[in-house]
């Protein structure tokens, strides 16, 4: 299966989700919150800094539950786009 490419919307809001995810671990470690949620760093470091624009929906609820982020707040981001 061939996906297609990604838009210039895609990357802004994998930035945008990126910015929240980073804010929201604050000061505790990428491998800490990685490990929590069940992810390698290596992936969480590319979701933070927008290389992965869109992740799999239970990846991002792994990152919501460990992080303590309402999934609505996290929607919010895919919401702006489209009130855009």
């Amino acid at each position: 299966m061939v996906r297609p490419p990604l838009t210039e919307l895609d990357r802004e809001r994998g930035h945008r989700l990126g910015a929240i995810l980073r804010q929201a671990r604050g000061t505790r470690s990428m491998t800490e919150v990685a490990t929590a949620a069940g992810l390698s760093a290596e992936t969480l470091r590319k979701i933070e800094t927008g290389r992965i624009p869109t992740p799999a929906f239970f990846t991002v609820a792994a990152l919501a539950h460990t992080l303590n982020v309402s999934l609505d707040v996290l929607a919010q981001v895919r919401a702006e786009e489209h009130a855009a």
